[in-house]
């Protein structure tokens, strides 16, 4: 490992220069694949939040001056920055998230993808200022402006280094505002490099700041009161902690939260198409998304012969190390995900739940959960309505379409959903009807950064990616004139 990455004596980047942090937590990074400690990072402290939010604050009435086009050659700086660095990237997600070389490719070409994106966006803004509005039945006129919210506090989680911070950073500058970023203290490593290239590109001092740390750094970046937004992406639990630490100030706030997402089989799906879907829904990244599509909605008609088949392709599974050959799901990123992992599939089948393969760790070095999958599960059951993020899936049969709706849509969530079948006219309005912000037809879940990411219910508040991403981090100004 390149010890650039592993190594950093200055683990906090604010107003444009490299610091040593001031809190008093050393952070241990880990390879989830052997549990052994890759390196120690400084964490950071409330104090470095609230230089961050100072130089955040200072920077933004020249950044946000600055043309949309000259912004846009900043984010392709990003995106060649990391493109540079793929290499060294994507070992270090190997290394401490635990991801298949495969898995890790994917998200840093997510990561240059975004960036390219919003650079894209960015050279379009100035062309959409001042929009006139001819109001009716009067003398005036309108003037429609998009302008930047202002300084953004960001958190980020440990399951998508890169890509969840790309998708906040990127929109962020492009709109005009400057970003201050707390990594995951678990996998907090690949997010510094944005500050090796920020510094690269000669970003404006204070535009781009990151701090390294856990609870002590993330309730500071929630009250600074330079912010004049919160984005966080994590759980339920914490997202709402943010929610009510931001409340009091009543700030713009976006929470990209948890789910419990349905996968709806017809009885017309091809079998093969099925398993592919399913097999991608619930052990990409070891089951470790919110969008994992993790309850299992199949027509009864099939439902033995798609079990029978998703029983083998998971049997035949590989399972490793991501420097094995040929591995295709790793461990899971921390020790305690695991534990709650194992803990919910032991108290699953204690409930004498039908647990047809998988259930319980692999027995070797590291966080490595077999996968499971639970049969015909009761639907008030803990496996069917609680995230579990592992590689765990519950299954039940319905008789109709309606049905598999009203199954799917029984939950407290509302992120993602998949449907596969044999007829996409009967897909699509299964699709039309499921109360979630991305639904996924006879594909494996593909996410580009022109799509919509967000979901409905307590799956969280906002969009990601898209127009709408960037949408997030402008305000509407509307000036009235007179002819």
């Amino acid at each position: 490992m390149p010890e650039a990455l592993l190594e950093r004596e200055n683990t906090v980047f604010v107003g444009g220069q490299w610091k040593n942090g001031r809190g008093a937590e050393m952070l241990e990074v880990t390879d989830p694949s052997t549990g052994n400690v890759l390196s120690r990072v400084q964490a950071g402290s409330a104090e470095d939040v609230e230089k961050a939010a100072r130089a955040a604050a200072k920077a933004f009435d020249g950044w946000k001056r600055k043309p949309g086009a000259e912004r846009a050659k900043y984010l392709r700086g990003f995106a060649r920055g990391l493109e540079s660095r793929k290499t060294i990237l994507v070992r270090v997600q190997m290394h401490n998230n635990g991801k298949p070389r495969i898995e890790a490719e994917i998200d840093v070409d997510d990561a240059i993808a975004t960036f390219d994106y919003y650079a894209t966006l960015a050279e379009g803004l100035d062309e959409r200022q001042d929009t006139r509005v001819d109001h009716a039945g009067g003398t005036h006129f309108g003037l429609v402006r998009h302008e930047p919210v202002g300084p953004v506090g960001m958190i980020v989680p440990w399951n998508f280094p890169l890509v969840t911070s790309a998708w906040k950073i990127a929109p962020a500058l492009a709109a005009g505002c400057t970003a201050t970023v707390k990594t995951s203290e678990m996998t907090p490593l690949n997010e510094l490099v944005y500050g090796d290239i920020a510094a690269e590109i000669g970003l404006p001092a204070g535009v781009l700041n990151i701090v390294t740390g856990g609870a002590e750094v993330g309730i500071a970046l929630t009250r600074a009161h330079e912010f004049r937004k919160i984005s966080f992406t994590g759980s339920n639990m914490i997202g709402a902690k943010v929610m009510e630490a931001v409340s009091a100030r009543c700030l713009p706030i976006s929470l990209e939260l948890g789910g419990k997402s349905p996968i709806v089989v017809t009885a017309d799906a091809d079998i093969d198409q099925a398993v592919s879907c399913i097999m991608g829904g619930i052990f990409f990244n070891a089951g470790q998304m919110c969008s994992a599509t993790s309850r299992l909605i199949v027509d009864k008609s099939i439902e033995p012969k798609l079990i029978e088949a998703l029983v083998e392709a998971s049997r035949a599974l590989r399972v490793g190390s991501p420097f094995e050959d040929g591995i295709e799901m790793g461990p899971l990123t921390t020790s305690a995900q695991c534990h709650k992992v194992l803990w919910m599939i032991e108290d699953a089948k204690s409930d004498g739940l039908d647990c047809v393969i998988g259930g319980g760790a692999i027995d070797r070095d590291g966080h490595f959960v077999k996968p499971t999958i639970f049969r015909d599960v009761p639907q008030d059951h803990t496996i069917w309505r609680d995230e579990i993020f592992g590689p765990v899936l519950a299954t039940t049969t319905v008789s109709s379409d309606e049905e598999a709706i009203a199954v799917a849509n029984d939950t407290h969530y509302g992120l993602v959903g998949s449907v596969v079948s044999g007829d996409w006219t009967r897909a699509k309005a299964i699709a039309d009807r499921i109360e979630a912000g991305q639904i996924w037809i006879n594909t494996p879940q593909v996410v580009y950064p022109d799509s919509a990411w967000g979901g409905f219910k307590q799956s969280g508040i906002g969009r990601e990616l898209g127009p709408w991403g960037l949408s997030g981090y402008l305000g509407v100004k509307h000036i009235l004139s007179e002819v």
